[in-house]
């Protein structure tokens, strides 16, 4: 079946190839924070095209992903600072002034750390590497004519099982990463009304479980340094936060589930935190 026949244009499934292209030549020449997000959603972008929509996977295919899951993983971990730092420099507190000071300098430090980690893994040979790849597999990608990218994104939201009276930290991060993935996956069907409602419904839960996902992160790291609620006046604000951002976060999910079902929303008792090591894994996951 001819390309033009496909109900993905062809000049868009290319751009987004060439986006990730110029997205990895700018991280590999400034590690700022908006060249590691940027890049981020970029290979995410590819790799639903590739993963989720591509007929078959060539050998090229199966070592772009890796690459690019492995480069992805590398600047997540920068991207995770930067997010902290954010949300420390935008805490508000009069308690322990000097502690905070403490924190983002430890936010930094290991900012600093981790961006030599994400320059040595871009080195010339690997960015020559990877672009390479992307140019053979946009060349080869090969999309079934009846790919319908809005079917496929709900469907990835649909699969994903939930007990609508008890919503839990691995609910939030489950639908967290999945919730990108149909997003861009949705963002295929360009400007269709339907995709374009879907989208807007997942950005904004997306948007809200990070906000919270990232408030925790740096609760953890404050309470690594300085104890807990009751040895911290630092702490206990940032738990008292993530309390109130896991409800919003709850409330969130419930609310968008609602809206893609076309239902009211039910009444939803939020759980209480998961143990640190299923946290963990869920961050792995998200990566």
């Amino acid at each position: 079946m001819p390309l033009t026949l496909m109900l993905l244009p062809p000049q868009h499934t290319r751009a987004t190839f060439r986006k990730l292209s110029r997205q990895m030549a700018k991280l590999a020449a400034k590690p700022a924070p908006d060249n590691v997000h940027k890049f981020r959603t970029s290979s995410r972008r590819v790799e639903v095209l590739v993963s989720d929509l591509a007929r078959n996977h060539s050998g090229n295919d199966r070592k772009l992903l890796k690459l690019l899951g492995t480069l992805r993983k590398t600047a997540g971990r920068v991207r995770d600072l930067d997010v902290q730092c954010a949300a420390l420099h935008s805490l508000k507190i009069p308690q322990e002034p000097a502690r905070k000071s403490q924190l983002m300098r430890t936010l930094a430090e290991e900012r600093a750390k981790r961006e030599k980690k994400l320059a040595k893994s871009l080195d010339k040979a690997t960015v020559a590497e990877v672009r390479r790849r992307l140019k053979r597999t946009a060349a080869s990608l090969s999309i079934p004519k009846n790919a319908a990218p809005l079917t496929l994104a709900r469907r990835k939201l649909t699969d994903l099982e939930m007990d609508p009276g008890n919503v839990t930290e691995r609910t939030l991060h489950q639908f967290r990463m999945v919730g990108k993935r149909a997003r861009y996956i949705a963002e295929l069907a360009g400007k269709d009304a339907e995709a374009t409602r879907l989208i807007a419904l997942l950005h904004h839960m997306q948007d809200v479980i990070g906000d919270w996902h990232d408030w925790v992160q740096l609760a953890d790291r404050a309470e690594k340094l300085f104890g807990g609620v009751q040895d911290s006046a630092l702490v206990a604000a940032l738990r008292n936060i993530t309390r109130a951002k896991f409800r919003q976060a709850v409330n969130t999910l419930t609310e968008t589930r609602a809206a893609l079902a076309g239902k009211k929303p039910t009444s939803v008792i939020p759980s209480g935190r998961q143990p640190s090591r299923q946290r963990s894994k869920a961050d792995a996951a998200v990566a």
